[in-house]
């Protein structure tokens, strides 16, 4: 029998060109939203699978801002399992 892995959920930060309007916050609920001071917007925050994140950028592409980059970024907390 063949175990199928357990999808880990994955940090990540979407950098885009230009600020975004803040009527779209609601769309990107769970992801940090931060403005930065050269004109460019950063998303970040936890992503359940690879489906989440293109779902996401998805959503950039309907908002019309240009996608700079998108980046893992390792968690900060660990999962401890217990025996």
């Amino acid at each position: 029998m063949v175990e199928t892995p357990t999808p880990k959920t994955q940090s990540y930060e979407i950098r885009l060109k230009g600020h975004l309007e803040a009527r779209w916050v609601t769309w990107f609920d769970g992801l940090t939203i931060t403005l930065d001071g050269n004109g460019n917007t950063l998303l970040s925050g936890p992503v359940v699978d690879q489906a989440a994140l293109h779902g996401i950028l998805k959503k950039i592409r309907d908002v019309g801002l240009p996608l700079l980059s998108v980046r893992s970024v390792a968690s900060d907390t660990e999962e401890v399992s217990e025996a």
